[in-house]
Order: structure tokens, then sequence, then C-alpha cells
């Protein structure tokens, strides 16, 4: 392992040890390295749109309004070779909660989720993308 010293003034060191602490890390050094790990891959993630990736698409949708189940679960058919798994709940008698584990290209994740959340009575919706 390199060590790399950065120089930062007294406020920041202290939003870096306060941050630290309430994400649970043992020491600045653990923080520091997922902040730019985060970072890195982030920027990567956004320059790579043919990249294989592995994503979570989370989603709350009203059952009641306008049937969105149906509309989703025809979505969900018709990308089929993108779901490896999808997690249904629901919640009460109108909100249902799903969450589908996806495998493809960056383009073809991002799409499939902006088709989702794009639907009526879909809220909330949030992709979580990790290259492959």
């Amino acid at each position: 392992m390199e060590r790399i010293t950065i120089s930062v003034d007294n406020q920041m060191a202290a939003d870096i040890d306060a941050w630290a602490k309430a994400h649970f890390y043992a020491n600045r050094s653990e923080a520091i390295r997922d902040l730019i790990r985060a970072q890195l891959q982030q920027e990567q993630i956004e320059q790579s749109h043919a990249s294989p990736a592995l994503a979570c698409l989370s989603y709350l949708f009203h059952h009641q309004e306008r049937a969105p189940g149906e509309r989703l679960l025809s979505l969900q058919n018709a990308h089929h070779d993108l779901i490896v798994s999808t997690v249904y709940c629901a919640l009460d008698g109108e909100r249902r909660f799903e969450s589908c584990l996806l495998r493809g290209s960056m383009n073809e994740l991002q799409r499939f989720a902006q088709l989702v959340c794009a639907e009526r009575g879909v809220h909330h919706g949030k992709l979580n993308l990790i290259l492959e």
C-alpha cells in the first residue's frame, strides 16, 4: 500500500472526523479511501456507457393507480434478459415496493430504469449501479 499525505484545514479535518464517526469508520484513512473510491467509480460509471454492469432498481408504486403492476410486469417481461431477480412486497392496501437485481450494459440498465420510473403510479425510483 502506498502512503499519500494531504493537508486540510482544521474545519475540513473536523468534518471528515465527524463523517467517519457517523459512518462507523475506524479511522480517517478508511473513510477517505472509501470517499475517493466512490467518486472514482462514479466518474467511471458516467464514462462507461457500454460497459457490463450490475444494478439494483428499487421503487415504490401505488397498486390502485391505473394498474401499474400490469404495466410493470409487461416491462419486466420485455426486458427479461436484464433481470436476475425481483423482490416484491405489499406495504399496505395501496402501496407496493419492488426491487429488481439487474445485469447488462450500463446503457441498457439505465434505459430500463428510466422506463420503469416513468410509469404512472411509480414513485421514488432509484437505480444503484456497480461496474462489473
